[in-house]
């Protein structure tokens, strides 16, 4: 599952999360500013999973008292708090995915990555940890994510919905014609979407650091990869596949030759890119 949002830098006041080019002058990766993001992406991932798997180990514990509805419901609202609590800081995207997916398409900073992805993988294991010190003597509980048929089938599954994700936060956090106000909302309806569907095949992560939180602490890495390759291989897709219908008023084959659908739009999002 994931989490998930954008960009670092941007107006708050325009949309709830925010986008950055790399065309900006300064990346900001040992600036205390840029520590501040990294300890709101910590402690958004830290939350969304303390929440998530909270829910998986109690639904596990209580005989599917809270049920996959349930589940899914922790984990989209989770995200959605949290891209309202601190996507005016960081971007909120507690997702290396989102992160990599955004690098991939210019509108993040490729050496602020080096800085994201490790917060956010700290924060998902601290946050697994914490849960599994709280619920000790239900340690065989797994909290984390299992292909539930072939691997290969999981892969398809997390390409999927995390494409379907990441083209749901690029639409809303990304394009000037969207209500901003409202990405939160949208992206946490989608990951509860994507978890009532894809929860009983793949478990849903759509996230790595969903994945490799619980992987690390409970050291049970069966079929790690498809919860790397997929949520990332999807969402790069995403990303640029939203770039390509974003609105512009070039001709296509100007657009296509320059390769500049990967930076429509931006300008009237974030001033310092213009």
């Amino acid at each position: 599952m994931a989490a998930n949002s954008l960009g670092a830098d941007g107006k708050a006041a325009e949309v709830t999360i925010t986008t950055t080019t790399e065309s900006d002058s300064d990346p900001g990766c040992f600036t205390f500013q840029f520590v501040q993001k990294l300890i709101a992406e910590c402690m958004g991932t830290y939350f969304l999973m303390f929440a998530g798997t909270a829910a998986v180990l109690v639904n596990a514990d209580r005989d599917e008292v809270v049920t996959l509805p349930g589940i899914a419901a922790a984990f989209g609202l989770a995200v959605m708090v949290m891209i309202y609590s601190v996507g005016h800081i960081s971007g909120a995207h507690f997702n290396p995915a989102v992160t990599i997916a955004f690098a991939t398409s210019k509108r993040f900073p490729w050496p602020q990555v080096l800085g994201y992805v490790p917060a956010q993988l700290i924060g998902s294991t601290l946050a697994c940890g914490t849960i599994r010190l709280l619920f000790n003597g239900h340690h065989s509980h797994f909290t984390g994510t299992v292909p539930a048929g072939s691997e290969a089938q999981s892969f398809v599954v997390e390409f999927i919905i995390t494409f379907y994700l990441m083209f749901v936060i690029s639409g809303v956090a990304t394009d000037n014609r969207a209500i901003g106000e409202l990405a939160g909302l949208a992206i946490g309806a989608t990951v509860l979407l994507n978890i009532i569907f894809a929860g009983p095949v793949t478990g849903g992560s759509m996230n790595p650091a969903r994945s490799l939180g619980p992987a690390i602490v409970y050291n049970t890495y069966r079929g790690i990869w498809v919860y790397i390759a997929g949520p990332i291989a999807g969402a790069i897709a995403g990303a640029w596949v939203y770039n390509l219908i974003r609105f512009t008023d070039k001709p296509l084959r100007e657009i296509t030759k320059s390769a500049s659908f990967l930076k429509a739009g931006s300008s009237h999002r974030n001033p310092s890119s213009a």
